[in-house]
Parts: C-alpha cells; sequence; structure tokens
C-alpha cells in the first residue's frame, strides 16, 4: 500500500539532496561544478547541521571525487557523489575503474554540455560520453522522477546480480533548476526501502581477506570484462525493473522502463529522453485531440539500452523520430547515439522497413519549443507519405 508523500516546490537539484539527506548514505565525497553545485551544496548544510550521518569528503577535483568514491567503496561504505559536463569527463578513467570492480557507487549527473567552447547550459554529450563506461544510466523527466531515480539507483546498483554503479542523469537549468511541485516520501519509508548496505567483500574485513584492484593480465581480463556486460544484458533490466515495482506500491507512482504516449495506435512516433519528453507529449496530446495518431517514448533508462521493448513498441510504426541532445561525432553523417543504437536493435531484431530520421537539438541548452515538435511530426507525415526518408540526420532548432 502506497505511503503519503509531502508535496513541497523544489529545483531538481534540491530534490535529489532531499533524497540523499534520506538516504543517508555513509560517504559522499564530491566537487562542486555549475548546473551540480546545488546538490552537495544542500547535502554539505545536511552534514553540518547533524541532520545525517554521513562522512562527507570535499575533495580539490572531480578526478579526486570519484578516486575517494572507490576507496570509499570497496572499504564496504554506501557511496554517493555528484557532477556534470567537464567533471564528469574529468572522472574519465575512475568510471572505468569503478564498474570494473563492481563498485555500486550512485552518481547524479546534472547533464551539461561538454567545453568547449564554453558552455554551462544543457545537453547530454556529457553522460553520452561515458554511456559505454559500465554505468547504468537513468534519465529523469522532472524533479520528481530525478528524486525516484535517486532512490531507486542504491538498490538497483546494490543488487548482487548487478553490482554495477549507476548514473541518474536530470537536465541542468531546466529540470536541475526548475522549480516544481515533487513529493517526498516519509524518510522512514525511504530508509526502509534502501535498507542497510552489507557488501559480500570489503577491503577492511580482516575476516575475509580480499584483493581489489589487481593486476589482470591477459589470462583473465577478457572474461572479466565479459562477466562485466552480461550483469548488464543478463540482469540489470529485471532488476530496474522489480525495484520500480516496489518502489511504484511505496510511492504510488508508475516507474515505467518506456514511458510511452498514444502509443497503442501510433503511426508517428518521437522518441527523446528527459524534460524534452514533456514538450513532445503536449504537442502530441494536441495533436491527437485533431485526430492525428501520434505517439511519444520517452526511455527513463537508457543504459543497459532497452532494445526490445523499444522495437515492439515502434515496429508498427509508418515513421519514426529520435531526438538526440548529443552528437556522436563521426559517426555516419554525425547521428546521435540514441539514433545509432534503435537503428541498429531495429536491423538486429529484422526490422529493417521502418524510416527512422534523427534530430540533433537542444545543443547547448537551446530551447525546443512546441512547434519545433510540430514540425517533427509534419517531416514524419512526409516520410510516411512518400515512403522516403530524405536527409537521416537533421537538426532541430538550427539557425540558418
Amino acid at each position: 500500500m502506497a505511503v503519503e508523500s509531502k508535496y513541497m516546490p523544489l529545483d531538481g537539484a534540491n530534490a535529489v539532496s532531499q533524497a540523499m539527506r534520506q538516504i543517508d548514505p555513509d560517504v559522499v565525497a564530491a566537487y562542486p561544478i555549475t548546473p551540480q553545485t546545488a546538490v552537495v551544496q544542500n547535502f554539505s548544510q545536511y552534514v553540518a547541521d547533524g541532520i545525517v550521518h554521513t562522512e562527507f569528503v570535499p575533495v580539490e577535483s572531480e578526478h579526486a571525487a570519484m578516486s575517494a568514491c572507490i576507496g570509499s567503496e570497496v572499504s564496504g561504505a554506501r557511496t554517493m557523489t555528484a557532477t556534470a559536463a567537464n567533471g564528469l569527463a574529468l572522472m574519465w578513467e575512475e568510471l572505468y575503474i569503478a564498474s570494473g570492480m563492481h563498485l555500486p557507487i550512485v552518481l547524479t549527473v546534472v547533464n551539461r554540455a561538454l567545453s568547449g567552447p564554453l558552455n554551462i547550459h544543457c545537453d547530454h554529450s556529457d553522460s553520452m560520453g561515458a554511456r559505454d563506461s559500465g554505468w547504468m544510466q537513468l534519465y529523469a523527466e522532472t524533479g520528481q522522477e530525478a528524486y525516484d531515480n535517486t532512490i531507486q539507483a542504491v538498490r538497483i546498483a546494490e543488487h548482487s546480480d548487478v553490482l554495477t554503479p549507476i548514473m541518474s542523469c536530470q537536465d541542468g537549468f531546466i529540470t536541475g533548476h526548475g522549480v516544481e511541485r515533487v513529493g517526498l516520501l516519509p524518510d522512514e519509508a525511504v530508509r526502509d526501502f534502501v535498507g542497510s548496505y552489507e557488501p559480500e567483500l570489503t577491503l577492511l574485513d580482516t575476516d575475509r581477506p580480499a584483493t581489489f584492484g589487481a593486476w589482470d593480465f591477459t589470462d583473465y581480463y577478457f572474461e572479466h570484462k565479459r562477466e562485466q556486460s552480461e550483469a548488464l544484458i543478463k540482469h540489470a533490466l529485471r532488476v530496474i525493473r522489480e525495484v520500480g515495482r516496489e518502489y511504484e506500491e511505496l510511492s504510488g507512482r508508475p516507474q515505467p522502463i518506456l514511458d510511452m504516449f498514444g502509443m497503442d495506435d501510433a503511426e508517428l512516433a518521437i522518441i527523446v529522453l528527459s524534460s524534452t519528453g514533456g514538450t513532445a507529449r503536449a504537442v502530441a496530446r494536441e495533436l491527437r485531440e485533431k485526430g492525428d495518431k501520434v505517439g511519444v517514448i520517452r526511455p527513463r533508462v537508457y543504459r543497459p539500452f532497452p532494445d526490445d521493448m523499444l522495437v515492439d513498441a515502434i515496429k508498427d510504426c509508418k515513421a519514426v523520430a529520435v531526438l538526440d541532445r548529443a552528437i556522436s561525432f563521426g559517426s555516419p553523417q554525425g547521428g546521435g547515439p540514441v539514433f545509432t543504437d534503435l537503428t541498429a536493435a531495429l536491423y538486429n531484431h529484422g526490422v529493417v522497413g521502418l524510416p527512422v530520421v534523427d534530430y540533433v537539438y537542444g545543443l547547448g541548452g537551446r530551447d525546443t519549443l512546441p512547434p519545433m515538435i510540430e514540425s517533427v511530426y509534419d517531416d514524419l507525415a512526409e516520410v510516411a507519405a512518400e515512403g522516403d526518408r530524405g536527409a537521416m540526420v537533421r537538426y532541430l532548432g538550427l539557425r540558418e
């Protein structure tokens, strides 16, 4: 039975720090960077005020932050941190170490464009650059979802079948700084939900000595990488679904892997991550009232990639658009990562006749307005009518 949430006006960053307060992790090591700063700034105040028992480690860089998180996690401490943009890039080598050692660190990413040129506003170039680092990735549309994802992330990452670090992402300055109505669960309910962290092996357990960070030469490295991949391929989506169902029972809020609108009979569909999902849904709702069979799919989970579910959702459409808030530089025609993953999934599942168009949008925080989304549906209608995809990669909102 769902417990009652207390609703209050919160920006997305504060919503995450509230979730962290309720989780009360053992260690948080972090360095401030816009637009993530408010997450750890708010949480550090909880530490200073004695509201939580967390050991807060202020470090000199994001590389040091993730290094400290790794050391903390192998010592048996539940560990969290947060970053954005160039801060995430500075963590790069440590991301692979954390995932390769199966350390269930929870990392909030408040998405921001990677420099250069210098830009502090939202796109997904930071987390998309890290999509192959072995971390799971959740993407939030709202501050509410950022809060909910943060709490679930702890259980997902620490599950014995997964034991993989996880990024909980939200759009910088859009949800990160935008104030919305966010429902907070009772503190006790959150702490009961996440439970205690009891890793099987830790560096400080002298009764069960274990080696961490060992030299892994040609004899076993290959096998360990396969094992790491299989945790994501075979178990992660199942665990995310199970944790989501349990959290839905607790909160009363659905936690789908794919948030879908109008897809039961959609002929034209848009696939988009994070906050733009709300804009696309609003446009689709108006078009459906006019009789247009349009739909929206907003994946809440991007890594592991839910290929079976996505292909099943769109296989009967006449044309599909993917909106990518990042460019995969050097990819075919400079498309985005969600597009390349989706088209590979369609091919591998034997769906080869469905026209899919990629729209790169919103780079550097450029606004994506309802008329732009409507123009995408207009383009798709033309593609479906003519049977010709035309340009595979297009740019939405680009100045001529």
